[in-house]
């Protein structure tokens, strides 16, 4: 998995109800042709990152393909997801 860019954007709860800081990061990411994922039009990584006392973590992710914006039913391998933990807590 490479990654080519991304946006990020903190998500307010105005209820109060979550702790902490919510952001969601879309990454642009690019997979080799032999991974199950791959797409011609491209993927999106939609990351919703939690910061709060339990310290900092991936809370939910979905692939989305570009070209439609449809999610996409696949997970992460294990170091693949801590790969973008650790590259969303470096650009927060």
């Amino acid at each position: 998995m490479k990654i080519i860019s991304h946006e990020i954007e903190e998500i307010v709860d105005p209820t109060g109800i979550l702790p902490g800081e919510r952001y969601e990061f879309l990454i642009h990411i690019e997979l080799p042709e032999e991974d199950e994922a791959y797409t011609t039009s491209g993927l999106l990584l939609r990351v919703i990152f939690a910061v709060d006392e339990q310290g900092a973590r991936i809370s939910q992710y979905h692939f989305i393909e570009k070209a439609t914006n449809q999610v996409l039913d696949f997970s992460m391998l294990e170091e693949e997801e801590q790969m973008i933990a650790e590259y969303c807590q470096q650009n927060l």
